[in-house]
């Protein structure tokens, strides 16, 4: 199987222990993905039968059972995933980061921004804008930046496409609408997942997101642009390729990032009820994808050896949920050249 599949289901063991150990919440709430039309049951059918194939235990529910789920949904069908669960991910990336510190000789260096790395056969010297620091190993995890990064070393065979999400917050009177989790089946022709209802852990609910072009690779805004990025961007030629093939759901997507109807509109499939004033502006977050030269998008863990450095290109969901597990893979990877 992929990274992906090999890395959640241990992945998702792992967080739970992690959780437990350090008092972290989480709840393990179960999630359904909706059919609304006889044309996506064959799609449902498909993840049914790769999340069997992958372990995931996971039900193909009747209309009738998916209202004792999930009263206020509109559907003929769904998956049940009773196994799927929710986490502040801030106060697991807290925890990392104490435990990183607690540890003797390590540092947490924040606002660095990386210059230049230098490699050679024993060493590898990482320049930023403040200092230098010799090592003997590097782990690449840059996220927005990993392809640059990546470039100061080696042909990352990609370029970071920043694709911005944006999210609602459901009004509290009405958070009643969704008890857990709900996607939609995604469609087929359009490669990310489309917007769904999320139940947080501090009992608030978020629906989203849609995907749009960022106009700079930290554009958490609709008004913030760097011109110099965007130009690479717009001259790629996977963007070009990636933009030609779905242009039409891309102009959808942006459509849905101006008109808050037409974002209602998309939920208003998955939960008829829901209405423009039960919705309240939340902050955005980037996608950071790898995109071939071919425009193909690189939907796995992508993690790539070069002597002395490991670069992880691309980290799409469930890098989260995988996350000690990735870690554990690269610590492999690692220990073999010590």
């Amino acid at each position: 199987g992929s990274l992906k599949a090999l890395n959640c289901r241990q992945g998702k063991t792992s967080m739970e222990e992690f959780c437990l150990k350090e008092g972290i919440d989480f709840e393990i709430c179960g999630k359904v993905i909706v059919a609304v039309s006889e044309n996506e049951l064959s799609a449902l059918e498909t993840i049914y039968q790769r999340g069997r194939t992958n372990g995931v235990l996971c039900e193909m529910i009747c209309a009738e059972k998916l209202h004792e789920l999930e009263p206020h949904v509109a559907g003929i069908k769904a998956l049940h995933v009773p196994e799927a669960g929710i986490v502040n991910y801030g106060k697991v990336c807290e925890k990392f980061s104490e435990h990183i510190n607690q540890q003797e000789g390590n540092e947490i260096i924040c606002s660095a921004k990386v210059t230049a790395i230098r490699q050679n056969s024993k060493s590898i010297l990482v320049k930023t804008e403040k200092e230098e620091h010799e090592c003997r190993y590097v782990v690449n995890c840059g996220g927005l930046y990993s392809d640059k990064i990546t470039a100061m070393t080696q042909n990352p065979d990609s370029k970071i496409v920043p694709f911005r999400g944006e999210y609602y917050e459901v009004r509290q009177e009405k958070q009643h609408l969704c008890r857990n989790l709900i996607y939609p089946v995604p469609d087929p022709d359009f490669p990310f997942l489309g917007v769904h209802f999320t139940r947080m852990i501090d009992g608030s609910l978020e629906c989203g997101p849609n995907a749009v072009l960022a106009f700079a690779r930290e554009g958490y805004t609709l008004n913030t642009v760097n011109f110099s990025e965007l130009a690479e961007i717009l001259s790629y030629s996977g963007f070009i390729k990636l933009a030609l093939k779905y242009w039409r759901a891309g102009a959808g997507e942006m459509w849905r990032s101006f008109s808050k109807v037409a974002f209602v509109n998309a939920l208003q499939r998955l939960i008829p009820e829901i209405t423009q004033e039960d919705l309240v502006k939340a902050p955005a977050g980037i996608r950071a994808q790898a995109v071939l030269p071919n425009g193909m998008l690189v939907d796995d863990f992508l993690i790539q050896e070069n002597k002395n450095m490991i670069n992880v290109v691309n980290a799409p969901s469930p890098a989260a949920t995988s996350s000690l597990n990735i870690g554990k893979h690269i610590v492999g990877i690692v220990a073999k050249r010590f």
